[in-house]
């Protein structure tokens, strides 16, 4: 949970409320005045560099609003009825007006400040508002220049803290301290103000602001200008050249490339130690020009990966960047990476192809990675939500604007549904029927072929896209066959959505997509069955979905399921004592669980730590517990890095879910393992079922025993049909206090028949069926373009079988940020609205540290993105706070949601603070309290 202040806010009027809370002092733009004179006789004169002093004058306001100025606005100060005072910023126009304070006498460059302050809003506000903390800067020959110190997202009735640090590589003329954001008509409250210069012996920060994208390259001799200078081959020799193979190959910059030769292992390059040369938690870009020559091979796969070494010589490796590099011309490659901690010994190197292939290396560049600017929120004009974007839908003009993608044969037949399949249903609401008529497509001779139209002129960047249909298959089928919407953008294949057709009844297919470039050309059709099966199309839908409208119907499931009323029922002291005693009550932990995939190396990084103790109370291990990590080579264990982010985890009360203890995709198994023969092999997964589970017993709260069992088969191939069930029946045996789950993937999203909802429940009941003791259902979650009635129609279905489902693995992405922000907001709200989900991980949070791009919630250097502030600003929202006074019964009563409480009652003779809990029940909760 994000940490706020330990005082609550009530909102304050504009005027002096009457009991208890009076108008101190009162400032307007008008009356501002010089204070420098008098500002600079009451600093200490080594302020500017002693650790731990506030430079901040009345930094809580107990001196009123002296050294404050209010930018173009009014201010004055409230004395709160706890005695606090807090300042109030008020008839603010512009969101750039607020508090500011001049503090050039008080800092010196070169010194870092850390800064936090703590604030809150008031007024005519849904939701929350950003309040920034910024430096104006004026120079003397220069124009002003402003730096972002902090931002956080407040919301009205609670404090909450921007914090940020700085530093000054000059001097300006005049260096100004001040708190703005909310938008115009917002009151900003601040209650304490604190900027202390943090020393080269406190904890460690990073002026990143100065160290420019521009900054010298960390490799030493890049274009090979010294020859083989500061270079080393990796386990083979490397060559300097200006030309080869008769000077066709030649270097595209400089004057020299090097050839890495005589390789021997796909590991054999060229490297450099860069060891001393980088900070870490910074984030540096990679790049470099390569290609390939010889053995042959004429495309293949290079990489640049970084090795590091800690001072206890525990290794690592980091995947940068990996290209198809060619023999026909230079490639470049371009990457990524940040060191979390603080290793003695980084080597770069660039490897990858067969044995037997040069990498020819033309230059490689290292540099501090510049920030890239945020993609504006997309502006999207007439979205037309609902309103279906194919023409001809219903087929009242035969086939009018659709076409047969080959030379198959379209015709219109009568006989189709009359209703919309129901996660069309549920996005649209009431809807006049289908018209009942269907496009046969006949004579198909290649499995693309059925029908097709054009939509370039349609679509709407950015939109998301709902796909619905009823689709069925023709006799003379073999087997089940796979039904796809698909869209060609470009000649690129996008999945809108896909069926499993086995039988001779119509199927729904729902599914979805969004275009984020502007294409020149997007077609539709339909696809899937073997040739010579006819297909059969009746009534799509391809819309824009109106998620907003949907938030506002979980928002109310959301409120009956996860909230409950509470009576407050107090007792022990003098009843006239009691009667309108004031009584505040402040949620600290929700007790849903709201929880993020983390790997060792993060724990190294206190930022990342920092924000992941803040903001989830489960975690899972990235990769740590899998069983190619903890035993690598035969008899090898590696348990350290498990046992030490189980401590963190412990440390902080976070509960843990053990993932996975085996893995049936075979591409993912050790190659000791599959090396095995069948009788080495049962007795292997027997001991990794002993070692693990023995070690680990009670620390677990959850295991994925058997992950990704609806898309591989490795164990259950080699060992039989028995061995899935034996795995569970063991797993429980060892550790009869962890809940076991299944977990799988494209469960939720109708883009994958080998995982939709059903066939997930035939696996669930065929498990159990065997044995299995199945506590719970894993749905991974990685996901795109989500809508929210195709996910909740899936969680429906699973819900039939009474398990607790988790969301385990959830991630999204989108270069646009606030496009990923939405797809995360659909995501979470779906999941938390419903009754048979128990529990939200992420899988990861952090940039570079996810398996997918655009992904993250944080920037690799600590700034929270957009997506990131949906998710505190979510978070928030399902946080309860209340005040109010004991009424004439001796009782007070709110709703809260599901979770541990702080209540302070404060009476005319003392204060008193309990703890309570309100779980899960749809009576009031009734909570005596003796006094």
């Amino acid at each position: 949970m994000r940490r706020v202040c330990a005082c609550f806010l009530k909102s304050p009027a504009k005027t002096p409320p009457k009991h208890g809370t009076q108008r101190v002092s009162k400032q307007t733009a008008g009356n501002q005045k010089s204070e420098s004179a008098s500002n600079n006789s009451e600093v200490m004169a080594n302020s500017s560099g002693s650790q731990g002093t506030n430079i901040i004058q009345n930094h809580n306001f107990s001196g009123g609003l002296h050294s404050w100025h209010p930018n173009c606005c009014e201010s004055w100060v409230v004395s709160a009825e706890s005695g606090d005072c807090y300042a109030m910023v008020t008839n603010r126009k512009e969101c750039w007006q607020g508090l500011e304070q001049d503090i050039t006498s008080r800092v010196t460059p070169g010194s870092t400040y850390s800064v936090s302050a703590c604030v809150g809003v008031s007024g005519s506000l849904q939701g929350s508002a950003d309040v920034l903390a910024t430096l104006r800067l004026e120079h003397q020959d220069s124009a002003t220049t402003y730096k972002r110190i902090g931002i956080t997202s407040v919301s009205k009735e609670r404090w909450d803290k921007v914090e940020g640090s700085f530093s000054l590589s000059s001097m300006p003329n005049r260096v100004v301290f001040y708190l703005e954001g909310p938008s115009s008509g917002i009151d900003l409250l601040i209650k304490s103000v604190v900027i202390t210069c943090q020393s080269a012996n406190g904890k460690e920060r990073v002026d990143r602001e100065h160290i420019a994208a521009g900054d010298e390259n960390i490799i030493l001799n890049p274009i090979f200008d010294d020859g083989l200078k500061n270079w080393a081959g990796r386990g083979c020799k490397i060559v300097l050249h200006d030309s080869m193979a008769d000077g066709k190959i030649v270097p595209q910059s400089g004057k020299y490339f090097v050839s890495a030769t005589e390789r021997t292992q796909t590991w054999n390059g060229i490297q450099q130690e860069v060891t001393g040369r980088l900070q870490r938690k910074l984030a540096y870009e990679v790049t470099a020009l390569v290609r390939i020559f010889g053995n042959n091979v004429s495309s293949t796969d290079v990489r640049i990966t970084l090795w590091t070494q800690t001072p206890d010589l525990r290794e690592q490796y980091i995947g940068v960047a990996n290209v198809q590099a060619t023999d026909k011309d230079w490639t470049q490659m371009q990457g990524k990476f940040l060191l979390n901690g603080s290793p003695s010994k980084v080597i770069i190197y660039i490897e990858g192809p067969p044995a037997g292939t040069d990498i020819l290396v033309n230059s490689l560049t290292v540099k501090h990675a510049a920030k890239a600017a945020p993609s504006p929120p997309p502006v999207i004009q007439n979205p037309a939500f609902g309103v279906n974007i194919i023409g001809n839908s219903d087929l009242d003009n035969g086939t009018n604007e659709w076409f047969p993608l080959g030379n198959c044969t379209l015709s219109v037949r009568a006989g189709s549904p009359h209703i919309l399949p129901s996660s069309a249903r549920d996005s649209l609401g009431p809807h006049e029927p289908l018209s009942g008529s269907y496009i046969l497509a006949t004579n198909r001779t290649q499995t693309w072929m059925g029908p097709a139209q054009m939509i370039t002129d349609k679509l709407k960047l950015f939109l998301t896209y709902q796909v619905s249909a009823w689709v069925r298959i023709g006799s003379g089928a073999s087997g089940p066959q796979n039904i796809n919407v698909a869209l060609g953008v470009d000649n690129q294949w996008v999945n809108g959505g896909q069926v499993e057709a086995n039988d001779d009844r119509w199927h729904e297919l729902s599914g979805s997509f969004r275009i984020e470039k502007q294409p020149s050309k997007v077609m539709v059709y339909i696809q899937g069955p073997a040739p010579g099966v006819d297909l059969m199309v009746a009534g799509v839908q391809i819309f824009p979905v109106d998620r907003q409208a949907r938030f506002n119907h979980l928002k109310h499931l959301t409120d009956k399921l996860r909230k409950r009323d509470v009576v407050l029922k107090f007792s022990g002291a003098d009843s006239s004592s009691l009667v309108g005693a004031t009584v505040i009550v402040k949620q600290t932990q929700n007790s849903f669980p709201f929880g993020s995939c983390i790997s060792r190396t993060n724990i190294d990084n206190e930022d990342f730590v920092d924000f992941f103790v803040k903001n989830f109370n489960w975690a899972v291990f990235g990769n740590e517990l899998k069983w190619y990590w903890t035993e690598p080579q035969q008899g090898n264990f590696n348990y350290r890095d498990a046992d030490e982010m189980l401590d963190l985890c412990k440390s902080h009360g976070i509960e843990t879910r053990g993932h996975c203890i085996f893995w049936e995709v075979e591409s993912t198994v050790q190659s000791w393992v599959r090396s095995l023969n069948n009788n080495d092999l049962m007795s292997a997964v027997q001991n990794r079922l002993n070692g693990l589970l023995s070690r680990y017993k009670g620390k677990f709260s959850h295991y994925d025993v058997n992950n990704e069992m609806l898309h591989g088969s490795f164990y259950q191939g080699r060992l039989g049909k028995d061995i899935r069930a034996n795995m569970f029946k063991t797993a429980n045996q060892l550790d009869p206090s962890a809940t076991l789950f299944v977990n799988d993937y494209h469960v939720e999203d109708g883009c994958d028949t080998k995982s939709c909802p059903e066939g997930y429940i035939e696996h669930i009941l065929g498990l159990q069926e065997q044995g299995a003791p199945v506590g719970g259902i894993g749905i991974q979650g990685h996901i795109d373009n989500p809508v929210g009635p195709i996910t909740n129609s899936a969680l429906d279905k699973l819900g039939i079988l009474g398990l607790p489902i988790w969301f385990t693995e959830l991630d999204v992405s989108s270069v646009n940020e606030y496009v990923r922000a939405d797809d995360l907001e659909v995501m979470l709200r779906e999941a938390f609205a419903h009754p048979a989900v128990d529990g939200i991980m992420l899988w990861g949070f952090w940039e570079l540290f996810m398996s997918r791009d655009n992904a993250h919630l944080v920037n690799a250097e600590g700034d929270v993105n957009e997506a990131g502030k949906r998710y505190l600003a979510l978070r928030k929202e399902w946080s309860s706070h209340a005040h109010g006074h004991v009424n004439e019964q001796g009782e007070y009563t709110f709703r809260g949601f599901h979770g541990t409480y702080d209540v302070l009652i404060v009476t005319s003779s003392k204060r008193t603070t309990k703890s309570i809990v309100v779980d899960k029940g749809e009576s009031p909760l009734v909570v005596p309290i003796s006094l």
